[in-house]
């Protein structure tokens, strides 16, 4: 019998619906790397009866979509457990991104019943590490509200964005995740949107990881957290040779919604006024013009065509001009199960 957990490919679906929702864009830390753009996604917090008459909008009863609740910090909306309960209502399966301040006691207001997944943020395994990306402090206090989730029986995953600033740390990740009860991890790729798309000062580190760091840490360390029984999900950003590369914004339904009313389809494209949808008096309309949703169908040589248009510093030519590597869509996603979970079938999308 197999006892390495193997890793594979969770390809789009067709029909499958995925809502990103952005109830406002304010927070209590400043990320280095947070990829909010408030000159481009506003800085309103959503009044309860407009985020419940936009939930409305993705809203398919008899269809699964998949909701992830996000900001800025999404517990600082005062309206949130509301949210939940009505969007849970409405048959969406209901995740929350936070920083883990968890504020306006949700964890009271709210039952595991009533959310799918509460997803906490740590970019290290320490505070050394942690806290000079996240904010001072912001270790303990996640920590800390992490092993109250998990007492209470709530569903919890811990989301790390691997950069340079971290990702020679990520090793140390399982064996922090064993010990607080989490057995969903999910390791993110740096996007250059938001703050890490600044100019940098002279000096400071850089963001990207070059695809050897990466393929040489990050399947290494999601199979050592499936040996410890922690279900592990990552980004399949190189393609390899024979993989033939596939758009989700042709494939699947993806939304990302702004509090501006902006609606994207494609997270790279979150720094510019090319969204394909926008939200109108309580309705959703398709914009005009040369906007991201024209380009999901090219076909290039590197793959993804928003990549090589907006962030092409990630792509390594060969001498007669052919890329070293195929970025695949930031949306594909590996998983890596443990052993008794190998042959149960993948369910739901991995944010």
């Amino acid at each position: 019998m197999n006892t390495t957990p193997q890793a594979r490919t969770v390809g789009f679906q067709a029909g499958e619906r995925n809502v990103f929702f952005h109830l406002l864009t304010a927070c209590n830390l400043a990320c280095r790397h947070c990829y909010i753009n408030p000159a481009q996604h506003g800085t309103a917090t959503l009044p309860l009866e407009t985020v419940l008459r936009w939930l409305k909008l993705f809203a398919r009863p008899r269809q699964q979509t998949n909701l992830i609740l996000l900001g800025g910090e999404p517990t600082m909306h005062p309206d949130l457990a509301i949210i939940i309960k009505a969007a849970k209502a409405m048959r969406f399966a209901v995740t929350v991104d936070t920083n883990g301040y968890l504020f306006h006691d949700l964890l009271d207001k709210i039952t595991p019943q009533e959310l799918d997944y509460l997803s906490f943020s740590l970019d290290g395994p320490e505070p050394a590490i942690n806290d000079p990306i996240r904010g001072q402090g912001v270790f303990e206090v996640c920590t800390a509200n992490i092993r109250r989730a998990v007492a209470q029986g709530f569903n919890t995953s811990l989301i790390y964005t691997a950069s340079g600033m971290n990702i020679d740390h990520l090793h140390r990740m399982p064996e922090l995740l064993t010990d607080l009860g989490v057995r969903r991890f999910f390791i993110q790729v740096i996007g250059l949107r938001g703050n890490p798309a600044k100019i940098r000062p002279k000096g400071e580190v850089i963001w990207q990881v070059d695809p050897e760091h990466w393929l040489s840490v990050v399947p290494q360390v999601a199979a050592d957290a499936a040996r410890r029984g922690i279900h592990v999900i990552y980004p399949k950003v190189y393609l390899d040779p024979r993989e033939s590369f596939q758009c989700a914004g042709v494939v699947a339904e993806n939304f990302f919604i702004f509090p501006n009313g902006r609606v994207y389809q494609c997270p790279l494209c979150e720094d510019y006024p090319i969204h394909s949808y926008e939200i109108q008096d309580d309705q959703l309309v398709h914009r005009e013009g040369l906007n991201e949703d024209r380009f999901f169908s090219l076909i290039i040589p590197e793959g993804c065509v928003m990549n090589r248009l907006l962030q092409p510093d990630n792509i390594a030519y060969q001498a007669d001009g052919t890329p070293l590597h195929r970025i695949s869509c930031c949306l594909l996603k590996q998983e890596i199960r443990p052993i008794t979970l190998q042959d149960k079938a993948f369910e739901g999308f991995c944010p």
